[in-house]
């Protein structure tokens, strides 16, 4: 990796260099401004680290460790078999698995095969799967056995008879197949007690066993060219705004996304770091900042199929990670479990923290447990996904998202002109670099709109102050409009979670008759708190002008959240549409 500085401020460059990258100041010696990417696809950062640590630890899985000469053999061997069975370079292959060790074999093997990894969130319903199958165009799915009966509902049995015809195989593993003995003699019998009886139709309809597909397969990866600009990933977007489109990120996209945060981090060692993987695997955020960078940095990922606050206490007092990377409602769940202050948390140096704003005492308060430092990111699918972090071992800013990335450009422009803002307006955040995406998958208008120049449209309104330092104000879909006025509901959350008893706070727009929109909190308070609806209503007057004061509130235990914690705003939407439907009584027209 070739480091390339900018001249210091001041110097007889300074001027120019940091003329409209005013970021670029605050970058500590360590990190370059720009980094000579490799010709390369992602694999070879496997090959590499299977050569230089083949001995090391590349997965730890409930006490299975896999060292990277396994893992790279692993791939290898799946990739073979894929190829035998038909698999050929741009075919899509979709993988439905949890964080487990067949998920980044059968990761890697993909696309050492020159196929296009379409990463499938096993949450999924039937119908959230047909649609992605059958967009994507998937030849075939690695999955788990208990996802097996979604699969065969969406596939049709044969498949040439199922709403998604070009599923020709169905790859199923099971979580004993990464377990280490005894464990994976008695995770079957855990499973029958659970209720899970099997009837897999295994040797059938191109339904083949995980572990028997790859038994006598050739270790060493297919002959196959896979270039750097090469499609590797179909990621689809959340769908917040419609149907989820399939975001086409290519090798270059993603080794240059995992060499900046990797460059962002640059204390980590080589052969060294234990990241700790909470996040989900098949997220874009887990992807890159967990298995694409440890690989990368040939460290050990320590898999863990969902995040539960006990057992990621246990396994960071047990098995020490020092990379942690996640969503604020994982840190505000430990720092808020009742272990938490009796747990050694020591060994975690690195937090990047993404998906929703990061609130202060939560950075404060982590910070203390483990010693190390808790940052603010932000990203997007469409950019593989990080473009700005704070720095983690000089100056940050907290409150905003950070600095730009090595290579990575971003301004503010006003959503309507597309003319650029000075600082301390609020416009539409744009960014361009070497991670942002060829594109959607078949809708090149929407692509089109998206992108212009290279400069990708992220949909979220920020400001830049004059150090270049980035603060998101929010969705430019999510601002509510009452009475004329603009409210950003980020902005009524950040004073909420300054309450003391607020544990979590969610701030959305519900019609109102009178001001077209008006502003409702959903709220959930700490254990062992009693607030009231009037006493947040007073410390909210107290930090907020009036027409920003929520106006509805709402206590729960919990608010619902994706697998990576991110508060899913368009379920509370989508709760009062039914509400204001059920409320309104049957349509006079209807004829019911």
């Amino acid at each position: 990796m070739e480091l390339n500085h900018p001249e210091q401020p001041g110097g007889a460059a300074g001027g120019s260099v940091y003329a409209g990258r005013p970021w670029l100041a605050s970058y500590p010696q360590e990190i370059p401004a720009s980094i000579d990417y490799p010709n390369e696809s992602l694999p070879s950062i496997l090959t590499k680290a299977a050569a230089q640590f083949p001995r090391n630890e590349a997965i730890h899985f409930f006490g299975r460790s896999v060292s990277y000469r396994e893992l790279h053999a692993q791939a290898a061997r799946l990739s073979n078999a894929l190829r035998s069975l038909g698999v050929a370079k741009g075919d899509r292959v979709a993988i439905m698995l949890p964080n487990c060790p067949q998920a980044v074999v059968s990761y890697f093997a993909v696309l050492m095969l020159g196929a296009v990894v379409v990463q499938t969130n096993p949450l999924y319903v039937e119908r959230e799967l047909e649609y992605q199958l059958s967009d994507s165009g998937a030849v075939a799915i690695i999955t788990l056995d208990q996802f097996y009966a979604r699969l065969a509902a969406v596939r049709g049995n044969p498949p040439e008879q199922g709403p998604v015809p070009k599923l020709k195989i169905a790859v199923v593993t099971s979580i004993k197949d990464g377990l280490p003995f005894p464990k994976n003699l008695l995770y079957p019998i855990k499973q029958r007690k659970e209720g899970f009886r099997g009837g897999i139709p295994y040797g059938r309809s191109g339904v083949i066993a995980y572990a028997r597909l790859l038994a006598g397969q050739n270790a060493e990866p297919p002959e196959t060219a896979v270039g750097a600009d090469d499609l590797a990933l179909l990621q689809y977007t959340g769908g917040t705004t419609g149907k989820p489109k399939g975001v086409m990120l290519t090798h270059r996209n993603l080794v240059a996304n995992t060499m900046q945060t990797a460059a962002w981090c640059y204390k980590a060692e080589q052969g060294r770091e234990r990241f700790l993987a909470a996040l989900p695997l098949f997220h874009v955020f887990g992807l890159t900042v967990l298995m694409n960078m440890a690989v990368l940095k040939a460290g050990t990922l320590i898999l863990l199929p969902r995040f539960e606050t006990e057992a990621v206490l246990d396994t960071i007092r047990r098995l020490r990670p020092s990379i942690f990377p996640g969503a604020p409602t994982m840190y505000i769940a430990l720092i808020h479990h009742a272990g938490a202050s009796s747990t050694d948390m020591t060994s975690i140096n690195v937090c990047i923290s993404g998906s929703a704003s990061l609130p202060l005492e939560v950075q404060e308060r982590f910070e203390q447990l483990t010693g190390g430092r808790l940052i603010e990111g932000y990203g997007l699918t469409e950019a593989s996904p990080v473009t700005h972090c704070n720095p983690i071992w000089s100056k940050r800013k907290n409150g905003t998202i950070g600095i730009p990335l090595p290579d990575t450009e971003a301004k503010i422009v006003d959503s309507a002109t597309g003319e650029e803002l000075p600082p301390g307006e609020i416009g539409e955040l744009l960014v361009r670099g070497p991670q942002v995406m060829k594109g959607y998958w078949n809708r090149p208008a929407e692509t089109a709109d998206a992108l212009k120049d290279g400069w990708l449209k992220t949909g979220d309104l920020a400001r830049m102050d004059e150090e270049g330092y980035f603060a998101i104000v929010d969705r430019i879909k999510d601002v509510i409009i009452a009475g004329g006025f603009n409210i950003y509901p980020r902005e009524v959350e950040e004073v909420l979670y300054e309450h003391p008893g607020v544990r979590e706070a969610a701030v959305i727009g519900v019609k109102d008759d009178y001001r077209g929109e008006t502003v409702k909190a959903y709220i959930v308070l700490k254990d062992g708190w009693q607030v009231s609806r009037i006493q947040l209503d007073k410390w909210c007057r107290e930090r907020l002008a009036a027409f920003k004061v929520p106006h509805l509130y709402e206590f729960r235990e919990t608010l619902p959240k994706s697998l990576i914690g991110k508060v899913l705003k368009r379920k509370l939407i989508e709760e009062e549409a039914k509400k204001a439907r059920t409320d309104a009584g049957p349509d006079p027209q209807s004829g019911r």
